[in-house]
């Protein structure tokens, strides 16, 4: 390193964002793109025991190319091992002399493990196969110009970009073309892809919803060696995003360390995560990433507490990651009285917990836009846990545009949500997939195949398709918390006319849902669904749900009468006499009963009240509740609380003892 840019060897690899951002020119020699070979070599005597199992994997077959070729790339940079740089030179090689990859496929992966094999390993190559790399990275760009470019979809970041950045960098000063390259792609990030960023992930939650698991560290990996290579700080382009992303991050985990020391992210969308994998890490080290980056701020200080409980990665080949991103210099912050919930405005998500603790009780909610492929039709949707998921997400993601996942997995029957049922109404193409079921659920015209908008300006252009939904109340007074959301703009118009959630959640695990619905025609049937990890027990309205040392109390308290019924065994994924079951089991739990709640009366005006209450499995009742109408106010008591909801509009008010606190009356979201 030239000496007027030298570093700290720690510095470089704690470097705070404000310093980070002084842009500088690209180091010449090789490696650059995660440190010098000096700098990578004081890294790994400053983490010995990561830096051990790193060695293991460069020197055992088995795992992916990506983990060999950056554990191998490690091991040649550190330890001088040109014999074994020259196994990760060949496994670029079968990229480099393959085809060039088109369209919605992996290539950005394949860019980027062939650009960390030629910087880690530059003296491995011959000049002919340098020359080859930098031909076939020229060529994919120029062969995928219009692959992957709507910015609210992972493909973006994920598929495409990060391979695209990396592979410049590592070729500055041979490719010809790499600065132009480069120049492309960071104005295409900050003209569409950072506003992307800014309108769908305010507050760090993505509206994609659980892909931002998969994509997220990618990206992160290319902005980390754009700060180290040239100093430049992407963050800074997309602020509401990234300063709030690995808070979000934080929420997305349910409570509990899970398989293998890892966490289990929450169902949002297109959903992983029921089994074990290696997304669970990329989201760990997608917010290790962050707390480094923001290492001055308190905030991030807790965020680092959260990450450092989780031990290291969960997958043994991801040891490398441990290496690199496991900052032990950020200050560690104060976990215990950090906040207990968190806002994402950008995709209307609201995150809560009872406390930090491993058994804490989960709470999610959703109530938001429309943006991109990997959404459902799920606006009101919760998440309740303890121990384990109560209240979950059914259906199953195991291909785009399955009979399944158009009829089902995507679509509101599969969600804890509202179903008003129009036998009239027909549902347009949805993911080109074959769509027959009227499940009385949410609408979208598709106007492409994934039901997406290439960037901001398309959004803003076909917004009345897209604004769907609105948050109108988030308040956390720390005993409890109140959330109201307006999802009427997410049904047909012909046949809904307003929905509107509300939930308390009374710490640490007593939650009152209060819906009015309201429908153009009485005669449509209203349905409150609520998706049941387990089939539950006792009677309507009381029922319970019991998984593992969970259990969840569930009372029906309006309508009055209702009828209820329980969908569960081979009746699960059946509505109005059509199967539309997975081919096969799924890989992992998800909800074995669906709940479904109907006033005996048709109306065109109807009132859902439920009461759940999370608790441990030993416990045998929950606190009684009760409800009477008085004037234009539903008054409910629950235990030693007591609240008031308006029959005809948000807010309302919570009294505990002699405190008396106002739910907010919004008609405007926030």
């Amino acid at each position: 390193m030239p000496a007027s840019r030298a570093l700290p060897i720690l510095a470089l690899f704690a470097l705070p964002a404000c310093a980070a951002a002084q842009e500088h020119p690209v180091p010449r020699e090789h490696p650059r793109l995660l440190g010098s070979r000096a700098e990578l070599q004081q890294l790994a005597r400053l983490r010995p025991q990561a830096w051990q199992r790193t060695q293991a994997v460069a020197r055992q077959p088995g795992a992916g190319d990506h983990e060999r070729i950056v554990s191998i790339g490690l091991v040649c940079a550190i330890d001088g091992d040109r014999t074994l740089g020259r196994a990760a030179v060949d496994i670029a090689l079968k990229s480099i002399n393959g085809p060039i990859r088109v369209g919605h496929e992996t290539f950005a992966h394949d860019l980027a493990n062939c650009a960390l094999a030629y910087d880690l390993c530059y003296d491995c190559w011959t000049d002919a196969e340098r020359a080859a790399y930098i031909d076939y990275l020229n060529r994919t760009v120029d062969a995928n110009v219009n692959s992957e470019t709507h910015v609210f979809h992972n493909g973006w970041y994920g598929y495409k970009n990060w391979g695209i950045g990396v592979g410049c960098y590592a070729t500055w000063y041979e490719n010809p073309r790499a600065e132009s390259i480069l120049a492309t792609t960071l104005a295409d990030y900050r003209d569409r892809a950072a506003p992307a960023l800014e309108l769908a992930g305010r507050g760090g939650g993505w509206a994609e919803g659980y892909y931002i698991h998969y994509f997220l560290y990618e990206w992160l990996f290319f902005c980390e060696v754009a700060r180290r290579v040239q100093g430049l700080d992407l963050c800074a382009d997309a602020p509401d995003f990234y300063r709030h992303r690995a808070i979000a991050g934080m929420f997305e985990m349910y409570p509990g360390i899970r398989d293998y020391g890892s966490r289990r992210a929450i169902p949002m969308g297109d959903s992983g995560g029921f089994v074990f994998g290696g997304d669970r890490d990329k989201e760990l080290f997608s917010r290790c990433i962050l707390a480094s980056h923001y290492r001055d701020d308190p905030v991030h200080q807790a965020v680092n507490s959260f990450n450092l409980t989780t031990p290291r990665a969960g997958v043994g080949n991801y040891a490398y990651m441990d290496l690199l991103w496991r900052d032990e210099t950020v200050p560690k912050g104060d976990l215990g009285g950090f906040k207990l919930s968190h806002l994402s405005p950008g995709p209307g998500y609201v995150y809560a917990r009872s406390s930090w603790a491993e058994d804490a009780t989960y709470f999610f909610f959703k109530c938001g836009d429309r943006f991109t492929a990997h959404q459902h039709l799920d606006v009101g949707h919760f998440l309740i846990a303890r121990h384990e998921e109560l209240a979950g997400d059914g259906g199953w993601y195991y291909d785009f545009a399955s009979p399944h996942m158009v009829n089902y997995g995507l679509r509101s029957i599969a969600h804890n949500t509202i179903l008003v049922l129009d036998p009239a109404e027909k549902w347009p193409g949805i993911r080109a997939g074959n769509v027959t079921g009227n499940d009385g659920g949410q609408h979208h015209n598709w106007t492409h195949h994934n039901g997406a908008v290439v960037d901001v300006a398309d959004w803003q252009k076909g917004r009345a398709a897209y604004d769907i939904a609105d948050l109108l109340a988030y308040e956390d007074h720390g005993d409890w918390l109140y959330v109201a959301g307006d999802a009427t703009r997410a049904y047909s118009p012909a046949k809904l006319a307003q929905f509107r959630r509300q939930i308390v959640y009374v710490r640490p695990g007593t939650f009152v849902i209060f819906d009015r619905v309201v429908s153009k025609n009485p005669a449509f049937r209203k349905t409150w669904l609520l998706q049941a990890a387990k089939p539950p027990t006792g009677a309507a309205p009381e029922l319970v749900v019991t998984n593992g040392k969970g259990r969840l109390f569930i009372h029906t308290l309006l309508p009055e009468a209702p009828e209820v019924t329980l969908h569960q065994g081979a009746d699960l994924y059946i509505y109005g006499g059509q199967s539309y079951a997975p081919p096969r089991n799924p890989p992992g739990p998800l909800p074995e009963c669906r709940i479904e709640v109907s006033p005996s009366q048709p109306a065109a005006e109807d009132w859902f009240l439920h009461v759940l209450t999370a608790t441990d499995a030993t416990m045998d009742s929950a606190p009684p509740a009760a409800v009477r109408r008085v004037g234009d106010t539903f008054e409910l008591t629950v235990g030693d609380t007591h609240l008031g909801f308006r029959a005809d509009a948000t807010g309302g008010w919570l009294e505990q003892g002699v405190q008396r606190s106002e739910l907010r009356q919004a008609a405007e979201p926030l």
